[in-house]
């Protein structure tokens, strides 16, 4: 049986510096507070304040549980291994091979959260798709990349909310709001803002020439009302207009969809899901709000830039990454470099790999530049 003591050191090791990275003395001593407001009688007096409360111990308690189960498997496997090397057992190498392969991966997932640098990183996010450049092409590849995100959620246990959806004519989408709801919903999803190009021999050119289109994905954190933005009710233009697409006989024959304009930023909302108007109405103030603090963030941080001097870096080409199928197949991330001939997979929800790509590479990036 081959030594397997290098691997549950170096194991070892890694579940040392997540008790580091995820400050585990720190949510130690937060659990029983947390489950002493929780406690409380009066606490769902104020709903808000509840929620917070109610997530805050969730994302508590599953960190600590989590890094204990590790901390137990990996006491498991090195007691198996440890017996197996005094009895000279080697039937037992399969299922440590194994052990070992689990918890490498585990501690990878684990160690993605040390990545979410930002603020906002844990909360849900705020999404909207639009096609670009490219006519057809660009609507038809909004809607592949809707279905490309709402997959990826999926297969990571996010959940998504899809408000409205704008459609194109001939086929494909203009337009596309949704939420993706779950914890590091933002974090993992501001690696994918940007411009997202498209090569391939266009299904609707009769002549079967290569085209290229282009869609824009914007992602803003979820933010519950805080204070933080004050929107005032003359600055807003609201239209109600009748739902598209399926939704039942009571969508589809009412003007419940609401769409809100905030007139001094040009920012436009949408929802059509809701029954109501005034439900539309609702969720779509909200996520007016989570796109306004958005803003008002990025104002602070540039007005800071300039006044520190700083010079922000010029790069080439408006797209963040391209996913090309014809002359060849390759999907590349113009930042990272990052890339895959799997152009399937990668449509098919496959962009975990390009996202923590990103995340490494933006923490290298700060890293160099602190």
């Amino acid at each position: 049986m081959r030594d397997f003591s290098s691997d549950l050191t170096a194991l070892r090791d890694r579940l040392a510096e997540a008790e580091r990275y995820l400050a585990i003395p720190e949510l130690r001593a937060r659990r029983p507070q947390l489950e002493t407001e929780m406690a409380r009688p009066d606490l769902w007096d104020d709903a808000e304040r509840a929620r917070k409360v109610q997530t805050e111990l969730a994302a508590v308690a599953g960190d600590l549980d989590l890094f204990a189960a590790l901390g137990r498997s990996l006491e498991d496997a090195t007691v198996l291994h440890e017996l197996a090397v005094e009895e000279g057992d080697d039937s037992v190498e399969a299922e440590l091979e194994g052990l070992v392969a689990q918890l490498a991966a585990r501690l990878d997932e684990l160690e993605r959260r040390s990545l979410f640098t930002e603020p906002y990183d844990t909360y849900d996010a705020v999404c909207e798709i639009h096609s670009g450049a490219g006519g057809t092409d660009a609507q038809d590849w909004a809607e592949m990349l809707l279905r490309m995100y709402r997959r990826w959620a999926d297969e990571h246990g996010f959940s998504v909310e899809l408000d409205a959806v704008t459609y194109g004519q001939e086929a494909g989408i203009l337009s596309a709001d949704f939420i993706v709801r779950g914890r590091y919903a933002f974090g993992m999803l501001r690696a994918e803002r940007g411009t997202h190009r498209l090569v391939r021999i266009s299904p609707f050119d009769n002549n079967a020439r290569r085209q290229t289109a282009f869609a824009g994905l914007t992602v803003v954190p979820f933010i519950e009302d805080d204070g933080e933005v004050e929107i005032i009710e003359k600055d807003l233009r609201i239209d109600v207009y009748r739902s598209q697409g399926a939704g039942g006989q009571h969508v589809n024959t009412t003007d419940s969809a609401v769409r809100i304009t905030h007139v001094p930023s040009g920012i436009v909302v949408s929802c059509q899901v809701e029954r109501s108007q005034i439900q539309n109405r609702e969720r779509a103030m909200q996520m007016l709000r989570a796109k306004l603090a958005d803003r008002a963030r990025q104002e602070r941080d540039e007005e800071l830039n300039r006044l520190a001097g700083e010079k922000k870096k010029v790069e080439w080409g408006s797209q963040i990454r391209s996913y090309v199928l014809q002359p060849y197949q390759m999907v590349k991330d113009e930042r990272t470099g990052h890339q895959t001939s799997s152009v399937e997979a990668v449509l098919d929800g496959d962009v975990q790999d390009f996202i923590d790509a990103y995340l490494q590479w933006q923490r290298a990036e700060a890293a160099t530049n602190a």
